[in-house]
């Protein structure tokens, strides 16, 4: 994005001119913390240097530096796409740019493929009310608020009618995502949103659509200038995050998360665990936003996207790309330890005690991040807390007081000490 708009400083330059926030709502903001840092943060300058002459990232480089300082907003979106596993940091500038162009053209057609079935996508609008029932037939009343579409014939097919339910909530949440940003007051850039998340719907009805999945789309859309790349770099994140978003009649797949959680504060700080338990509260249901839309709430939008690149480079695994694209060509650190410096401090632990096969541990720094925020107001929650309420109130206070690097850092810190208690058992 080109910066413009209204200018914080921050630490001698301009940051959060990237995304500008609409005079009317900058007091309801949290305040962004970030600051570029010379010799810690990834600048665009240290970014094309890691790069050799045909196009091999050194990614032991950029991890680095990203775990140090985070990543400039001018080069987020290019430096996401190798964090996320979008392209392999050994291949060449000319075979990402083949594989891009692939993706684009493979977009275009699931995008054609929606839009023969639901004429609004890709018109630069989107849907807001319910276009059919749920016996599948149509609701004509929809029309005017449906951009003048409605759909005509009964809905027989399933797959197509579950899908088409989800649209009109999909363009609710659309319609109050990230509102405080300028970049939303453009409704193009509010439908793009939407036909993302309408698309990845339609080619995942496995999952649905989930409401937070528009919080995580939401960056991708404000980072990327063509649709179709920012599709992929959601679509890779939501590789990482998808199961949280499983729900069936009984439970929710963030439960899982929820659990690891119960377990860590137990093991670290089971003073802490026992105080929440007596309150009804040992399940940590009051985690569950932090852990579904990785914290959106609790940070400021700039903050937040430096505490998402700390985490993913932090959990940075070289075979993710291969993995995704269910190639053969893999990695493997523990017969070559050279090759352990490729991945993030926080899955090389694993690749180290060779637990890196076991694939319960994947994506759990977001469960230590929320532990250590726990940590943080521990002794307000023993003291204050009577009730859930209570403890919902006061980890409400911590929106724009959260430091995300600092964050990143204690959760390791409790992360080495839960292993370290939880060998001894």
């Amino acid at each position: 994005m080109i910066c413009c708009g209204l200018m914080w400083k921050s630490g001698g330059e301009d940051l959060q001119g990237f995304y500008p926030v609409r005079p009317e709502c900058q007091a309801d903001v949290p305040r962004t913390r970030f600051k570029s840092r010379a010799g810690k943060t990834l600048s665009a300058r240290r970014w094309h240097a890691a790069f050799t002459e045909d196009g091999h990232l050194d990614m032991e480089k950029v991890l680095r530096r990203i775990q140090r300082g985070g990543i400039h907003p001018s080069i987020k979106g290019a430096v996401w796409e190798f964090l996320l596993g979008c392209y392999d940091p050994d291949s060449t500038f000319e075979e990402r740019n083949k594989l891009r162009n692939r993706r684009r053209e493979q977009y275009g057609a699931w995008k054609e493929e929606c839009k023969q079935m639901v004429p609004v996508v890709g018109s630069g609008k989107y849907v807001t009310m319910a276009v059919v029932l749920e016996n599948g037939k149509p609701i004509d009343d929809s029309s005017v608020e449906n951009q003048g579409w409605v759909v005509k014939n009964t809905v027989t097919d399933e797959r197509v009618l579950q899908w088409m339910l989800s649209l009109h909530q999909i363009g609710l949440d659309v319609a109050r995502t990230d509102r405080y940003l300028s970049f939303y007051e453009n409704g193009g850039n509010q439908s793009k949103l939407w036909d993302v998340l309408a698309i990845y719907t339609w080619l995942n009805l496995d999952i649905g659509y989930v409401q937070g999945m528009n919080d995580i789309c939401s960056p991708m859309i404000i980072l990327f200038d063509d649709e179709a790349d920012a599709f992929w770099c959601f679509e890779r994140a939501m590789r990482r995050l998808r199961e949280n978003f499983r729900a069936t009649a009984t439970s929710m797949g963030v439960q899982t998360q929820l659990g690891v959680l119960s377990q860590v504060i137990k093991t670290v700080d089971p003073r802490l665990h026992q105080h929440l338990e007596d309150l009804d509260g040992g399940e940590y249901l009051f985690a569950i936003r932090m852990l579904m839309v990785l914290f959106r709430r609790e940070f400021s939008f700039l903050d937040s996207l430096y505490l998402w690149e700390m985490m993913w480079a932090m959990e940075y695994n070289p075979n993710m790309f291969a993995t995704y694209e269910e190639l053969e060509n893999r990695n493997n650190a523990a017969e070559d330890p050279k090759l352990l410096k490729r991945y993030g401090k926080f899955e090389r632990k694993y690749v180290k005690s060779n637990s890196g096969q076991n694939e319960q541990h994947r994506n759990t720094l977001a469960v230590f991040v929320v532990a250590s925020v726990l940590q943080t107001k521990n002794k307000r929650l023993l003291k204050e807390a009577k009730g859930l309420d209570d403890v919902v109130q006061i980890l409400g206070d911590i929106a724009g007081n959260l430091d995300a690097k600092k964050a990143c850092k204690e959760a390791l810190k409790i992360h080495e000490k839960f292993l370290k208690k939880a060998n001894r058992q």
